[in-house]
């Protein structure tokens, strides 16, 4: 009975000891964004032909060759931005070169990209696209900033 009222009093004891230990480590932490000093600017060109779009109407192919083009464009700045992945595949028998195959992807998000110029150029269209990372930089801010310790206060 004594050592169990013991093993009771060693372990309410290491409680409250604790407790009290806990408000030491109490703290506030204040935290500030950090801008970086540059931000740079990326271009992309994005080119489509306009005879080879799939429609009877000329005007209906432009307009398929512009958004064509646009797109082109943002594909590229994508794999500016977020890079390419590459998967290849050779094989060899005997010292031959046999199956040869490469395939390419990029996936990515773009946002505040602007449309520069987009213009004729004999049978293909033409976009050119300009993505500013400030821009890219707020639209982050405003969705999650990145924060930095600015103040810690104990209690």
């Amino acid at each position: 009975m004594k050592k169990i009222m013991l093993n009771i009093l060693t372990a309410g004891s290491l409680v409250l000891l604790l407790a009290s230990c806990a408000s030491v480590y109490d703290k506030h932490v204040q935290w500030q964004s950090v801008k970086p000093e540059t931000f740079p600017v990326l271009h992309a060109i994005g080119q489509a032909p306009i005879s080879l779009q799939n429609s009877q109407h000329e005007t209906q192919r432009m307009l398929m060759a512009i958004n064509a083009s646009k797109l082109a464009a943002y594909a590229e700045l994508a794999e500016q931005v977020y890079g390419q992945k590459i998967n290849g595949e050779m094989t060899m028998s005997q010292l031959i070169m046999g199956k040869n195959e490469v395939s390419a992807s990029v996936q990515g998000i773009i946002r505040a990209a602007k449309v520069i110029k987009s213009y004729p150029v004999g049978d293909s269209y033409t976009t050119e696209l300009s993505l500013d990372f400030e821009d890219v930089y707020n639209i982050y801010l405003a969705s999650s900033p990145k924060r930095e310790i600015k103040a810690v206060t104990y209690y």
